[in-house]
């Protein structure tokens, strides 16, 4: 008790205070999500991400190879699909010379050690923009799956390190690990969106991939389409749920799990860190990235100090890899 004890002793000056600080964090803690489009020397801003862009494929070869000269050694890859690929069932989610599966391999040819995790879900492909197939005016779980499970063997077979499903189908974690071992891929591994909570900070993701649910319709008869992700993506009201989730995968097979979105659901992530034993991925996501950028544009907020601070709290909480869209940044910065 005071006056023996004294906190501010051990945080007198710097030297002190980086001897006894508890967390640290080097550019291998972060994966760096990437969006492609096809073309050749593409490179899109995407509006509501500023600094974010849709490459090419040989431009996101570039900038995987900057990437891990910075330290960082994952990418986290989602497509931008042409409008006439897409249909109701994802057929183009396993094209052996889909854009993803093209990606997969130039990135894996150019730079074999980057850790390579395409994302796993329909959306992308879908007309409707959900993570599923439409039947019956929701998202089928079985059928959806089985796609999934044609999805990421594509994505093995084009030289996948991980595969990533983010489409929070039940029973698709074990249904994966079955679908890859009986392929011959027993060592590709699965991180898993656990915790993937129907959240408004996805907005820019989805302008990114104009991947938000539509109502469309391709023939004479109406189709009941839900608006939103909800019956499969999680209630952010709810706690125990993602424990339960996250439990489940694992046992399932999962290799990592993740809880998304990361600084608003930082109980969310230290729960489930207490409750499993891999592994677990934060995402940042597209809407923490925006409200940063927006507030340091009009100066109400250090754009350094903020990323550095939030991505520092996200590996406190207990992520052992980050998924950001800072991680360039913020790489660069921890390099100088």
């Amino acid at each position: 008790m005071f006056p023996i004890h004294r906190g501010r002793r051990l945080r007198t000056n710097e030297s002190i205070r980086s001897l006894v600080r508890e967390t640290s964090l080097s550019p291998s803690d972060f994966m760096f999500p990437m969006f492609v489009a096809e073309g050749e020397n593409v490179k899109v801003e995407i509006p509501s991400m500023p600094g974010i862009f849709r490459r090419s494929i040989d431009l996101t070869v570039e900038e995987v190879k900057e990437l891990f000269a910075l330290g960082i050694r994952a990418v986290n890859i989602y497509v931008k699909v042409s409008e006439n690929l897409k249909d109701n069932k994802g057929v183009e989610a396993w094209n052996p010379n889909g854009l993803m599966q093209q990606t997969i391999r130039a990135i894996k040819t150019a730079c074999p050690e980057m850790i390579v995790m395409p994302d796993v879900a329909l959306d992308p492909y879908s007309i409707y923009g959900h993570d599923g197939i439409i039947a019956n005016g929701d998202v089928e779980n079985d059928s959806t799956v089985q796609a999934l499970v044609k999805m990421a063997v594509s994505h093995a077979e084009a030289g996948a390190d991980f595969v990533a499903p983010s489409d929070m189908m039940d029973g698709r974690v074990l249904r994966l690990r079955q679908g890859l071992d009986a392929a011959g891929f027993h060592n590709v591994g699965i991180m898993s969106y656990s915790a993937k909570y129907a959240s408004a900070f996805y907005g820019p993701f989805r302008d990114a991939l104009d991947s938000a649910p539509k109502d469309t319709t391709t023939n004479a008869e109406p189709v009941e389409i839900p608006k939103d992700k909800k019956t499969y993506q999680m209630d952010y009201a709810n706690r125990i749920e993602a424990i339960k989730e996250a439990v489940w995968d694992v046992e399932e097979g999962a290799d990592m799990v993740m809880v998304k979105p990361g600084i608003a659901y930082l109980d969310i992530v230290r729960e489930v860190k207490n409750a499993v034993n891999v592994p677990v991925t934060v995402y940042h996501v597209s809407g923490e990235y925006a409200m940063i950028k927006a507030a340091a544009e009009r100066g109400w907020l250090d754009n350094d100090k903020i990323m550095m601070e939030q991505l520092m709290c996200i590996k406190r909480a207990g992520a052992s890899l980050i998924s950001t869209y800072f991680a360039k940044e913020a790489a660069i910065l921890l390099n100088k």
